[in-house]
């Protein structure tokens, strides 16, 4: 960015030393423009990757722009392109663009919405990259859509470029109508109009394949970052502890990444308004050059007294009004639509959970309990929903009104002087487009006032998503359990609950290798928090569990994880299928007191709702005899089978895995004789429990 500002910067020097040879105020007034935007453009450096394309674009344009601006006044532009020559303020326009940009990176909703953005465009990864005609080939992700993004800026200033240019033909069209001039009405529908407006639709066409093409890119890329954030590290258990505001991890992934980058039902997310407001600003001063231009037609009096710019200053406070007017309105719309897809995620999140637990619901005959919870839930819905609507009447009331308006006014301006025969009718209608196109820019607040309440309400909730993963990382830091150069597991650690409460100190506590042990004591006495501490996965904790380096641990739970898809696969998780043959797979599930599952390994069903509890849970035995890990702990991962079968469990257990260390929680006595030693948990005066040894019966 600075060898780009420091290029700006030569060019204003130019610029200023063609005013002062020229006597030219103009120049001076480009070359004031170009030195501000070369010292943004030179502290860029340091905005936001995102916004840095548009910074670029804007100060190459400036230069570009400006160059021909030069050649013009130096009389050096070719008299055969005198028809092409670009307006006086465009490379003006286009420094106060570059300007405008760095000056809204330091607003703080802007940075926080660049900040996601940039996930994707400081990436490293490489995407594939088919340009028709050529072959396949692997680029950094990021110059990809740097590259579309460049063409689609591009190709919306140059849209704007020809609505203008149809603006005029339409123009001396309405005059041709007017004047009962023919032949001049054909010429300007055959040979202006027709071939304008076919280069604009195929212009349009490209921009759309363009436009969509980034998009899927960019939420494929993002998704992916945040599905990742959210599994990596074992975030995902730690955020659902940290708890608070956010709710529904999956339903921010799922939808709040679309409606960040496309809108989802909208249609306006960052990309569209970023894209949008570059064609609303070009729209903008062009067409208030029009407009500017026009009002010098419209006199006062005999003396034909003008008033510069006129129109343009009527669309400026008519558009001022309507933006503060809709502000006052609008303001609790992003909170109300925030709540509103809090609410939504939590109503679909609890019509899952009733199908996931469908069986235990019948059996207790919950189901009045369950639509009664649902109906609470969607009340809430309702109610919201009903707030969302008493706010967005006033808010159609006055944007209708508004709008209405806007149609009359230009005519109601400029009726006057085309009945007193000042104006044609082909100008009043330019007027009316001109008009028309610079409220809407000026307006942009208002019309989008909806959407914009929405996107940033999405903004907050992917926000709070990442804040929430950032104290999931505090907290995951804080996990006890160590790799240490031992050969047993030594715990010097006290486990509190998440609301502070201590429950657990374990501080001369040691799991030798070999011995297997039982772990037992009332509920609520922490065995289950003591084994996830061992795991990983339990962060509030002090002091640590130190584990042999290089073991491989595996904790069993009382309810096991069960996937959708095939049988195999059920039972490799977490490994893939193809990690195992079919016959170790057969194998383990044999062994596991399954063999009529077998027969149905490449059946793909929701396995956890198929199978019964003590099934599911030897499902999971399966996978630690595939897993061979050196130390098992089960968390009463036995509890749903009988004491026949639990006893077969464990002696296939010790017979399959002599190398496993087994390390059970159990409630049952008949437990005692697969175990070496007994550890029960026992109360402490602070009301702690303690691990101590017990003396097997």
């Amino acid at each position: 960015m600075q060898r780009l500002g420091a290029a700006v910067a030569v060019f204003a020097a130019l610029t200023l030393a063609a005013g002062v040879h020229l006597g030219d105020a103009n120049l001076f007034l480009l070359a004031a423009a170009a030195g501000l935007c070369a010292f943004t453009t030179w502290r860029s450096a340091t905005i936001s990757s995102f916004l840095k394309i548009f910074v670029s674009i804007f100060s190459v344009e400036t230069i570009v722009f400006g160059a021909v601006r030069l050649l013009e006044v130096e009389g050096l532009w070719p008299a055969s392109l005198a028809d092409y020559a670009l307006p006086e303020s465009m490379s003006l326009t286009v420094a106060v663009f570059s300007i405008i940009v760095f000056g809204l990176s330091h607003i703080p909703v802007v940075r926080e919405m660049t900040r996601i953005a940039d996930l994707y465009f400081d990436t490293q990864d490489r995407g594939e990259l088919h340009i028709w005609g050529l072959p396949t080939f692997r680029v950094r992700e990021p110059l990809i859509a740097v590259a579309m993004i460049v063409t689609l800026v591009l190709i919306s200033q140059g849209l704007v470029g020809v609505s203008v240019r149809l603006s005029f033909i339409r123009r001396d069209y309405y005059t041709a109508l007017q004047e009962m001039n023919a032949g001049e009405f054909w010429r300007l529908f055959l040979f202006g109009f027709t071939p304008w407006a076919f280069v604009h639709v195929v212009v349009a066409v490209i921009d759309y394949v363009l436009q969509s093409t980034l998009i899927i890119r960019w939420r494929q890329w993002l998704t992916q970052h945040y599905v990742t954030r959210w599994l990596g590290g074992r975030r995902h258990y730690a955020m659902a502890l940290v708890g608070g505001v956010t709710d529904n991890p999956d339903q921010r992934i799922a939808e709040d990444v679309n409606r960040f980058i496309d809108g989802g039902d909208s249609g306006y997310g960052i990309y569209s308004y970023s894209i949008l407001l570059i064609s609303k600003l070009s729209s903008l001063v062009s067409y208030s050059i029009v407009l500017w231009d026009i009002s010098s037609a419209f006199t006062f009096f005999e003396a034909n007294i003008a008033i510069p710019g006129l129109l343009f200053w009527a669309a400026l406070v008519y558009a001022a009004i309507g933006t503060v007017t809709t502000h006052l309105i609008g303001r609790p719309l992003t909170s109300l639509l925030f709540e509103k897809q809090r609410r939504e995620a939590d109503f679909r999140f609890s019509l899952a959970r009733l199908r996931e637990y469908g069986e235990q619901i019948a059996l207790l005959r919950g189901e009045g309990a369950e639509g009664a919870s649902l109906v609470r839930r969607f009340g809430a819905i309702v109610a919201n929903y009903f707030a969302i609507i008493d706010l967005r009447k006033k808010l159609v009331s006055f944007t209708a009104t508004f709008n209405q308006l806007s149609i009359i006014i230009p005519f109601v301006l400029t009726a006057p002087f085309y009945f007193a025969g000042k104006i044609k009718f082909g100008v009043m209608r330019q007027t009316a487009d001109a008009f028309d196109n610079v409220e809407t820019a000026l307006t942009f607040f208002v019309d989008y006032y909806v959407f914009l309440s929405d996107f940033r309400s999405v903004l907050d909730r992917l926000a709070s998503f990442d804040a929430a993963a950032n104290r999931a990382d505090e907290l995951n830091a804080a996990q006890p359990a160590t790799r240490a150069e031992r050969r047993d597991i030594a715990f010097d650690v006290k486990l509190a609950l998440p609301d502070g409460r201590r429950i657990v100190e374990a501080t001369s506590l040691e799991l030798a290798p070999g011995e297997s042990a039982l772990l037992t004591g009332p509920s609520g006495s922490g065995k289950s928090t003591l084994f996830r501490a061992v795991a990983g996965i339990w962060p509030y904790s002090e002091g640590r569990i130190e584990i042999p380096e290089g073991a491989k641990v595996m904790l069993l739970p009382q309810r096991p994880y069960v996937p959708i898809g095939s049988l195999a696969r059920a039972v490799a998780y977490p490994a893939e299928p193809e990690t195992y043959s079919r016959h170790e797979i057969a194998e383990a599930l044999e062994a596991a007191r399954l063999p009529g599952f077998v027969a149905h390994l490449e059946e793909e069903s929701n396995w956890g709702q198929r199978l019964s509890g003590g099934e599911q849970q030897r499902v999971a035995v399966a996978r630690a005899l595939l897993a061979e890990p050196d130390w098992l702990f089960l968390d009463e991962a036995t509890s749903a089978l009988d004491e026949k079968l639990e006893g077969e469990i464990y002696a296939m257990l010790r017979e399959r895995l002599p190398n496993t260390t087994i390390v059970s929680i159990g409630h049952r006595s008949s437990l005692l004789a697969f175990h070496q030693r007994h550890i029960a948990m026992e109360q402490e005066a602070d009301g702690t429990f303690a691990p101590r040894e017990a003396v097997l019966a």
